[in-house]
């Protein structure tokens, strides 16, 4: 018997992306399919109605007043499902180890994202984030304690190879001083703009030499990337 492996998000075809991710969606957000019907239906009467309203008559006006409905109404619905279906993938992740890397795959162009920098036995865990604040850490873990050791020992790294950039500490949780998984991304595109893109190569181009005297660190057991990858292309109507 031969075994076939899950075929990459990017690889599907655009009928399929969607069709992969409405799954995914509708396993916690059951009320999907009538948020998007609903949206549909009320963009649809929206569009048919300013389009009607407007001065001409006739056949013509009657089929703009239909294409308006439809697009209106399509549009809508692609909105409200891209956002439930972001809602219901954060759900389905909170809690789980990796959640944080996941999340961090939505960061559009202009990112570099590295997964697990740095990790305990216990699954406390640091991402690495490279984009226009500066070096962004990004740490997950059960103890917080044991993982503010484990920041404090990755900043020091980085900061001697890259001592002149930027480098900010995110924890990701649901505790005091912590950043939720779905405030994430927000969170941390809104840090500010501290490197240029030039001053961005660079800072990769010294990370290099940190990350060779590495051991290969395998992603903790959790969501996959790869899914938010695919997720975040249906939502850009890529």
């Amino acid at each position: 018997m031969s075994s076939t492996s899950p075929v990459a998000p990017e690889k599907l075809s655009r009928r399929k992306q969607f069709a992969q991710t409405y799954k995914m969606a509708h396993k916690t957000d059951r009320a999907l399919p009538w948020w998007i019907l609903g949206t549909f239906v009320v963009g649809a009467a929206v569009g048919f109605t300013i389009l009607w309203l407007l001065p001409g008559t006739g056949a013509l006006s009657l089929v703009l007043s239909i294409v308006s409905a439809l697009l209106l109404g399509l549009l809508g619905a692609l909105i409200i499902f891209g956002r439930r279906a972001q809602r219901a993938a954060y759900a389905q992740m909170d809690g789980q180890a990796g959640a944080a890397a996941s999340a961090l795959q939505m960061l559009r162009r202009g990112w570099k994202v590295d997964p697990v920098v740095a990790f305990t036995k216990q699954q406390d865990v640091v991402h690495r984030v490279v984009g226009p604040p500066g070096i962004v850490l990004v740490g997950e873990g059960s103890s917080p304690n044991r993982l503010k050791s484990l920041m404090i020992t990755e900043r020091r790294k980085h900061e001697r190879v890259v001592a002149d950039a930027p480098i900010h500490e995110v924890i990701c949780g649901n505790g005091e001083g912590q950043v939720p998984l779905t405030k994430l991304v927000r969170h941390v595109t809104k840090l500010g703009r501290g490197v240029k893109p030039a001053e961005m190569t660079d800072i990769l181009n010294r990370l290099k030499a940190l990350d060779a005297n590495r051991s290969n660190i395998p992603l903790p057991k959790g969501p996959m990337p790869t899914s938010m990858k695919g997720m975040r292309g249906n939502q850009r109507g890529r």
